[in-house]
């Protein structure tokens, strides 16, 4: 960002949710699927690996060469990720 820039209400956000105090996902019983771009520069794509491996049943799908809108940009691919993933709930 340049000098004198104000972030936007997005990066505000993200600011102050990387201030807060973490949070215990090992709580969360409930199978989790983790889904990021592996190029994701919102949610770097270690904070996905860490939550999918923090959680006690995460599971984490990358998508190569994808941002933050990687489940978009590979919309065919995560929906039949998804699906796999909840039949197999």
């Amino acid at each position: 960002m340049s000098e004198g820039a104000h972030p936007g209400p997005g990066q505000s956000a993200i600011h102050r949710w990387g201030l807060e105090w973490p949070q215990d996902p090992s709580a969360i019983h409930q199978p989790v699927l983790v889904a990021n771009g592996e190029s994701d520069r919102m949610v770097p794509s270690q904070n996905s690996v860490d939550l999918a491996r923090r959680v006690p049943n995460g599971e984490l799908v990358l998508y190569p060469d994808a941002g933050h809108g990687g489940i978009f940009q590979f919309h065919r691919q995560f929906v039949e990720t998804a699906l796999e993933f909840l039949e197999r709930q």
